[in-house]
């Protein structure tokens, strides 16, 4: 996935880091080329995508995030974070086995 950057602001700096993800790892998480797969269910007013995926440290991150452009310029835009359950690992592993993906 091609992006310019991250669009932060209080708001999503906040709710990213209430399940104790920082800002770091969580943009660690885009840049090693995370899952991706569509929000259908939340994307009312913006389109959404989920992101799953192990940062740097190891820790799997599950992550909901819109894209926004501006100046010709695409950005990334957090809006919710969490570390995965081991039950929600386990599973996703098994999934991406099954389907001949392999994450880092």
């Amino acid at each position: 996935m091609d992006f310019d950057g991250f669009d932060w602001d209080a708001a999503n700096r906040v709710k990213c880091q209430k399940h104790g993800v920082s800002i770091a790892e969580l943009e660690d998480l885009f840049l090693s080329g995370p899952g991706l797969w569509p929000d259908l269910k939340n994307s009312v007013l913006e389109s959404r995508t989920r992101a799953i995926g192990k940062t740097a440290k190891g820790r799997w991150i599950f992550a909901v995030f819109t894209i926004r452009f501006r100046d010709g310029l695409v950005f990334i835009r957090p809006i919710s974070a969490r570390y995965m359950h081991a039950k929600e690992v386990a599973h996703y592993e098994k999934a991406q086995a099954a389907s001949g993906s392999h994450e880092r």
